[in-house]
């Protein structure tokens, strides 16, 4: 008998326990992220760049963007926003050096992530800093010609658990452009969807860190 209490007592506990357990983190509307890394001096020695302050100055990673991805394709324009908070601008600016540019992904990316502006860009500036930029590209002086199987060598180098699977690079001709890294939702390294992948070919080049110069 009273090994029977005992038992019906301590089932009793452990439904209590289970009740009283924090509910699981609801599921984010997408698959992952990619952290979209811009080489600035390739962006400002385009004809685009034209005005674009961020060409002002010297910079060589910048953040592009961080974009919620599907397994294949990815969410864009999610409904109506409001502008940036002006002091939300200032604080990202050092990573991302154009207001346009966050106003931009604001607007196509951030609003898909179901998280309010503020998280959204907190959330950007803790992806940074999850990645190491290897010391080649730092700020380099003068062109760097190169490949695909090496500069994705050199961030993996620098970035224990990153694999090629989960780096993709792209390429304006023979110029690298971006450089693109696929993290989990909690900013571990991971695959790229299948529509992810290098949009280089053959030799590629890296404009050295002075603004427009070519």
């Amino acid at each position: 008998m009273l090994a029977r209490l005992l038992l019906v007592l301590g089932l009793a506990a452990a439904a209590s326990c289970r009740a009283e357990a924090p509910p699981a983190k609801a599921a984010a509307p997408f698959d992952y992220w990619i952290l979209a890394l811009s080489w600035s001096p390739e962006y400002c020695a385009s004809s685009s760049s034209n005005g674009d302050t961020q060409c002002e100055r010297a910079y060589q990673f910048v953040v592009h963007g961080l974009w919620p991805q599907y397994e294949i394709g990815f969410p864009r324009d999610c409904g109506r926003t409001k502008a940036v908070p002006g002091r939300l601008v200032e604080r990202m600016l050092p990573l991302m050096p154009s207001e346009r540019l966050i106003e931009h992904e604001w607007r196509k990316h951030g609003a898909c992530s179901g998280l309010d502006v503020q998280e959204y860009f907190l959330q950007t500036e803790r992806a940074r800093r999850r990645i190491v930029i290897p010391d080649a590209y730092a700020a380099p002086d003068k062109p760097i010609v190169s490949n695909v199987a090496e500069i994705e060598r050199r961030f993996m180098q620098a970035n224990p658990g990153l694999q090629s699977d989960g780096i993709a690079l792209s390429c304006k001709s023979r110029w690298l452009s971006e450089v693109r890294i696929c993290l989990d939702q909690d900013f571990g390294f991971r695959a790229c969807g299948r529509d992810v992948g290098d949009r280089c070919r053959g030799e590629v080049s890296i404009r050295p860190s002075r603004p427009g110069r070519r």
